[in-house]
């Protein structure tokens, strides 16, 4: 099922344009919306998740109008928001028996083999007696995706889900959506660029409420062939070369030099290597290019 949204537009009565005439195509798999803090990911998701109406535009989810019948897309969704809240004194076990009962699965032996198979799946059975709100961090992000797995979705939306996970938990997280991914569609929305590298098969960079580049990861990078290069300089040099060179990002190396990416179709100088494109390129070039020219 492929979802497609056109001409959506929500303004906040703050003024803030949160989603900007927007418009995009999303079939099955595992699709990444690459963004920084305040792009307007949240509001995309909440409005897609039927949370809130937007000003104007259609978004359709098969043969589902989805602002005109909410309740026909909330029953093939599964929603994992930034963060959740959980009942304090309940096992993880009983928690999801619960929800699986307010998603409309009255039948007790149904449930229990519908709640053995989300531990499973979320590596989450061993603790499934103890209380979820005494989980770890990546352990609470499993049980989101186990409670959103229970009524089988047809559309899974994950807002931020890696923001505040160590590496291991990260790591465990990003397994379990791979395992979800392969028959449904997941719209994983994140500003963690190796996020989108490790899970998604297509991608789009959104700033300002906008699309402003739809693509595909490997795709992205193949067309940065030939224009990415590195140069070692010293700190104190780093602001001549932001004016002089399209600078995307630079790192410390071990020498406390600084160590930058250089976007450009030929090679700036004799100094600069030519480098390996990565998609952290990919989404600082879509960012810088959307930055408003100063007059």
């Amino acid at each position: 099922m492929k979802l497609v949204i056109e001409n959506l537009t929500k303004t906040y009565k703050n003024g803030v344009k949160a989603i900007d005439n927007l418009s995009l195509e999303i079939g099955t798999g595992m699709f990444g919306l690459l963004g920084p803090n305040g792009a307007g990911k949240s509001s995309l998701m909440r409005t897609i998740a039927t949370l809130q109406s937007p000003d104007s535009g259609s978004i359709k989810f098969g043969d589902i109008n989805v602002l005109e019948d909410n309740m026909s897309l909330r029953k093939v969704l599964g929603y994992l928001p930034q963060s959740f809240g959980v009942y304090p004194k309940m096992s993880a076990e009983d928690l999801l028996d619960y929800f699986a009962t307010l998603k409309g699965i009255s039948n007790k032996t149904e449930r229990a083999t519908i709640v053995k198979e989300v531990l499973e799946i979320t590596n989450l059975y061993d603790v499934r007696r103890k209380y979820v709100a005494g989980y770890s961090g990546g352990m609470k992000q499993r049980f989101g995706i186990a409670q959103l797995l229970l009524n089988n979705p047809k559309l899974i939306i994950v807002d931020e889900p890696t923001a505040g996970l160590d590496p291991a938990e990260r790591h465990k997280f990003l397994n379990v959506l791979r395992e979800v991914g392969s028959n449904c569609t997941i719209i994983f929305s994140t500003h963690i660029v190796e996020d989108v590298k490790e899970l998604c098969n297509e991608m789009a960079v959104l700033n300002g409420g906008k699309i402003l580049k739809h693509t595909t990861p490997q795709k992205a990078t193949q067309e940065l062939e030939g224009t990415i290069f590195t140069k070692a300089i010293v700190k104190e040099d780093l602001e001549e070369h932001m004016k002089l060179y399209n600078v995307l990002s630079r790192s410390f190396n071990a020498d406390n030099t600084l160590n930058i990416r250089v976007y450009s179709e030929e090679k700036p100088s004799e100094e600069f290597i030519a480098a390996k494109p990565q998609l952290d390129d990919v989404y600082f070039i879509a960012l810088k290019q959307d930055e408003p020219i100063l007059v």
